[in-house]
């Protein structure tokens, strides 16, 4: 799995010109499912990013966690991530096929939910609108397979 995270004061996805979900402070997350993925996989990367320490302390340093500051989650699905950019015009045949990646996109999100946290998302595989205010800016890019 891929993820950009972004550490945001409010973000929101549309679809269709409707909110689909909406955070306060919290993580703006840009999901990628890898064919080579699996439960343990979201469930892993879930649980390394819901402890995550990006928020800042009463020091100014990046000490608090999502928990520590009562803070949300946006989950968007985004195949683009796995996008093979070796020619101008990118391939996305490196990306999870729906069938398997729509239940880990789910897991993912299940797994933030069973943590405590509200998870808000958009719609795999829908044309979205995504809309952020970025605090710092904080963006952190995980790899599963790295």
């Amino acid at each position: 799995m891929r993820a950009v995270v972004t550490r945001v004061k409010s973000a929101s996805v549309e679809i269709g010109g409707k909110v689909n979900g909406q955070i306060g402070q919290g993580y703006l997350i840009l999901l990628g499912v890898g064919p080579n993925d699996t439960e343990q996989t979201a469930v892993t990367l879930a649980d390394k990013i819901c402890n995550l320490r990006i928020f800042e302390d009463e020091n100014e340093k990046m000490n608090l966690n999502l928990e520590q500051v009562g803070g949300s989650i946006l989950v968007v699905s985004q195949f683009t991530l796995y996008a093979d950019t070796s020619s101008r015009r990118p391939g996305f045949s490196y990306a999870a096929k729906p069938d398997a990646a729509i239940p880990l996109y789910e897991k993912f999100m299940a797994r933030c939910r069973e943590r405590g946290f509200d998870v808000q998302h958009g719609e795999f595989g829908a044309d979205m609108q995504v809309f952020s205010q970025n605090d710092g800016p904080v963006t952190i890019l995980f790899d599963t397979e790295k």
